[in-house]
């Protein structure tokens, strides 16, 4: 494969950076060059508010028929070139081509079904105080969106963004990951190649600092959604005080995954392995913490630790590779940091959380996965988000005292409980405060559930019909009808 080197799509265009700046992207397995992006600014982040500004009124003011088509031909045209994208994901990100397909596949599945639902819009007539009133309420595009990209799945979350945008009427100032913005070239490529009018979708590949910032603070923006950690949504949040933007932040989580005693402990053991450390733990809704019950705990750590022991790390691009390697060198730091807490606290290294070696990992940021037991509450793993491959591990008595432990902290995106009663597992999953829990299932996104967290893990939702009526704007229209017929 040759390097790939992308600009910036600013008004219907490839161009550079108004400052020049570039930026170098290496395979996080190997440190080889996968290509470079341009790197926006300040001066980017104006002319591409600018472009989409203009471009918004005839955007909203077409119908939803013909937004609906050019959404459904980038959709098209994606899936056609599902390979090519999955490969340069895989270079500049680390995860295996099968994970990178799949997201890839669902963000496509994410395009056309908002494609549809923005056909889908409409209004209500409301009751009136009058025999002469007409109450309509209804929805306009909310304007102009800043969109705000993780690393972690860039592919797919980039189709949560411009999707549902998009199919609501408004228009969009994406920015991509400055980690990992190649795989989301050839998506903007394939949307520029849809028909889409310029100005509608302005991709601008930056820092948080210079354009996350620049954008949350611009007055011409209307509406952040935005994916990213606990203190980046802050900073947004700070920001876009200044002209009151609307909000949609998806953040940070420390997700419990609890095992009852009645749970069948090899079904719930892999269910666990695969959550925690599926995309090297660099997921939002990656199991931190795992909350067993003492009476199953031992059968439980014992099929636990078998699962890991099957984990074979490599580069994601070979086949059978399942488990690649961490984004870089401040990741790998952050979990041997909170392998090493855990330890000192008094928990057990039961496997894995070191630096393997040889030719196959030296020239990347490989890691074993880490199961620490008996972890105390106060640990980093226990409290923060750690983003790599560690799950820790600690006892609960009860029912009682394990939805008291995952309802502790001040986070609440996700939640897992495993049990063999589904009706005790019922009554902890109403208790436990989290935006989604699964139940005797390890994945919480659904693509027609509304997704978000609650406490500190964000505001707003995404996917589901929630995901579009954020970016519209309710309307009433108040109306007096007089009787032309005469008729009482």
């Amino acid at each position: 494969m040759t390097a790939m080197d992308r600009k910036l799509y600013i008004d219907g265009a490839w161009r550079d950076a108004a400052a020049g700046e570039t930026l170098i992207i290496r395979d996080p397995a190997t440190g080889d060059v996968v290509g470079s992006s341009a790197l926006a600014g300040p001066a980017d982040v104006d002319l591409a508010v600018a472009a989409a500004t203009r471009a918004a009124p005839g955007w909203a003011a077409l119908h939803a028929d013909a937004r609906a088509g050019i959404l459904h031909r980038a959709a098209g045209l994606i899936e056609q070139r599902i390979e090519a994208i999955a490969e340069l994901l895989t270079r500049e990100q680390g995860k295996p081509i099968p994970d990178s397909r799949k997201e890839i596949a669902f963000g496509v599945e994410v395009i056309r079904y908002y494609a549809e639902e923005g056909r889908r819009l409409g209004g209500t007539l409301r009751p009136a105080s009058r025999a002469d009133i007409r109450n309509i309420v209804t929805t306009a595009p909310v304007g102009v969106v800043a969109g705000i990209v993780p690393w972690n799945y860039p592919v797919d979350l980039y189709c949560w963004k411009v999707a549902p945008v998009l199919a609501a009427g408004s228009v969009l100032v994406a920015k991509p990951p400055h980690e990992t913005p190649l795989a989301i070239g050839l998506v903007v490529a394939c949307f520029a190649e849809a028909g889409l009018p310029p100005g509608v979708l302005n991709d601008i590949p930056g820092t948080g600092p210079a354009v996350g910032a620049a954008l949350a603070a611009h007055d011409g923006v209307r509406m952040i959604t935005a994916t990213a950690s606990v203190p980046a949504g802050q900073s947004i949040m700070r920001a876009a005080a200044g002209n009151l933007k609307r909000l949609s932040l998806e953040l940070g989580g420390q997700c419990p995954f609890v095992v009852l005693d009645d749970a069948d402990p090899a079904e719930a053991a892999a269910a666990a392995a695969r959550r925690s450390f599926s995309n090297m733990g660099q997921i939002c809704i990656a199991v931190n913490r795992i909350l067993v019950s003492a009476g199953i705990h031992d059968r439980f750590v014992e099929a636990l630790m078998a699962e890991v022991r099957k984990i074979r790390l490599g580069h994601g691009i070979l086949p059978g590779v399942q488990y690649g390697p961490v984004l870089d060198d401040a990741v790998r730091s952050r979990v041997q940091r909170h392998v090493d807490d855990a330890v000192r606290r008094g928990g057990r290294l039961l496997i894995g959380g070191r630096i393997p070696t040889g030719d196959d990992y030296d020239r990347g940021y490989f890691y074993e996965p880490a199961l620490v037991d008996d972890v105390p509450d106060g640990a980093l793993a226990t409290t923060e988000e750690t983003f790599g491959p560690l799950a820790a591990i600690r006892r609960v008595a009860d029912d009682r005292e394990a939805v008291a432990v995952a309802n502790a902290l001040p986070f609440g995106l996700a939640a897992y409980v495993y049990s063999g009663d589904l009706e005790r597992a019922w009554n902890v999953a109403e208790r436990i405060e989290a935006g989604a829990v699964g139940v005797n299932v390890n994945d919480t996104s659904e693509l027609q559930a509304p997704f978000g967290g609650w406490k500190l893990s964000g505001i707003g939702r995404e996917l589901g019909p929630e995901g579009i009526k954020a970016f519209r704007e309710k309307k009433h229209i108040k109306m007096r009808v007089r009787d032309r017929l005469g008729m009482k």
